[in-house]
């Protein structure tokens, strides 16, 4: 029987509350921000109530074309953060869940090695490895390149282990029954893993991607043409434009901007994303 506490429900519903009013008040004065005018950012005190002035900042920010002419094209630098996070999820999906096949199901010298061996990178980030990285994309020519972008970040000790933990937990029974069948390796990994292992790779396509559209420091090392800086390094390039006041209101819209797609990837993969982390049986 579970009692009724009133007093105790009030103080946990007040603690919630608390928690998203203290989530959500930076993003509503950014939304906020981005539907004035440049004068009106500057005086104080900062508003707090929506103005007139969204299409406007939207139309300076996203095209670089409203009324002052000199707003920064936020599509390109959209469509650069768009294409490193879907290639750095996919990618790192496609090598961690065939690494880990391959680890759990197939029988060679070194096997638990091997997986050591890639579980140990977990120690050597790239802010740690980041001069040598950076020699070998110089050397190979992928400066200023989607290929420098994603190529040096698309490996991952995280995903191949969980796709590892997630294979150990489906039944022999299901590989011998496969082998009857006469199905052979890749036919058993496309029919009979790869739907068992959806809400783990939907689960891990949300974390990836918002870990590749929120990556700052390494293209900002190898990017020198604007037309490959991503959305996350243009807000900081933005506040730290040379002799110029920052026009807050752009800003307000370029970080608004920047947050729909992570946003819109969690809503949207909410209810896999959730079954992936929780989900233990097969």
């Amino acid at each position: 029987m579970i009692e009724n506490r009133p007093l105790l429900t009030f103080v946990t519903h007040l603690i919630l509350v608390i928690g998203v009013v203290i989530v959500a008040l930076p993003i509503w004065i950014t939304f906020v921000g981005a539907t004035h005018d440049p004068i009106r950012m500057l005086q104080k005190p900062i508003p707090m109530w929506p103005g007139t002035h969204l299409w406007e900042n939207f139309t300076t920010a996203f095209f670089g074309a409203g009324p002052s002419g000199n707003g920064a094209p936020v599509w390109r630098m959209m469509l650069n953060s768009m294409v490193m996070a879907l290639t750095i999820a996919f990618g790192k999906i496609a090598i961690s869940i065939i690494s880990a096949f391959a680890i759990v199901y197939f029988k060679f010298p070194f096997r638990m090695g091997f997986f050591w061996m890639i579980f140990i990178t977990l120690m050597l980030p790239v802010e740690v490895r980041i001069l040598p990285t950076f020699e070998v994309v110089a050397d190979l020519g992928m400066l200023n390149s989607y290929a420098g972008l994603t190529i040096p970040l698309i490996a991952s000790a995280t995903a191949t282990f969980m796709f590892r933990q997630v294979f150990l937990t489906i039944p022999d029974e299901m590989l011998e029954s496969a082998r009857i069948d006469g199905a052979g390796p890749m036919r058993f990994f496309w029919d009979i893993l790869l739907p068992l292992s959806r809400t783990n790779i939907a689960a891990m396509f949300v974390i990836l991607f918002i870990y590749g559209w929120n990556q700052y420091l390494w293209p900002l090392l190898i990017t020198t043409d604007s037309d490959m800086t991503t959305i996350v390094m243009s807000i900081k390039q933005m506040l730290e434009s040379a002799e110029q006041t920052p026009e807050w209101n752009i800003i307000m819209m370029t970080a608004l901007l920047a947050m729909i797609p992570p946003i819109f990837v969690v809503i949207a993969m909410q209810k896999l994303f959730v079954q992936g982390l929780t989900e233990t049986d097969k």
